[in-house]
């Protein structure tokens, strides 16, 4: 039978014993060691005097828990909220009076730079010809060098 064995071939090979291992030595009980008992329900006894203690621990660390969610929640909203004015602070230092949440309506600050536009004594009848930005340029130009020949007493 011992020839039926998937392991009958390492039977027959000789063991080498290895000069670097040793054998433990066989530990020793003390004569005084308690065994265990043959049953150990005994010692699972859940002690109910704990439990309103565990109770109030654990509902304190709920309260806490969502205190603490909450005032992180409050910091998370608030540094949103400082984000987005600080975007449209940056907006509005671009494009003043600009707010994304309404529309743009432009407002009149004062007078304009410009000089006034005098209407072309020309005839109303027949075609009529509209000024360019370069012939509004070009009057503009003249005016500034009227107004420095007048100043100069030229």
């Amino acid at each position: 039978m011992s020839e039926q064995s998937p392991y009958a071939a390492a039977a027959r090979v000789p063991l080498i014993k290895s000069p670097s291992l040793r054998v433990p030595q066989a530990t020793e009980l003390p004569p005084d060691i308690h065994p265990l008992p043959d049953s150990v329900t005994a010692y699972f006894v859940y002690p109910f005097t704990l439990e309103s203690q565990v109770v109030a621990a654990e509902s304190a660390r709920r309260s806490s828990m969502a205190a603490e969610a909450a005032r992180h929640e409050r910091y998370l909203r608030d540094r949103e909220e400082e984000k987005q004015r600080r975007k449209r602070e940056a907006l509005r230092r671009v494009a003043p009076g600009f707010d994304p949440s309404a529309v743009l309506v432009p407002t009149k600050t004062g007078q304009s730079q410009g000089p006034p536009i005098s209407a072309d004594p020309a005839p109303t009848t027949g075609h009529q010809r509209t000024r360019s930005v370069m012939d509004d340029l070009v009057d503009h130009l003249a005016q500034m060098d009227a107004e420095a020949d007048r100043a100069s007493g030229i």
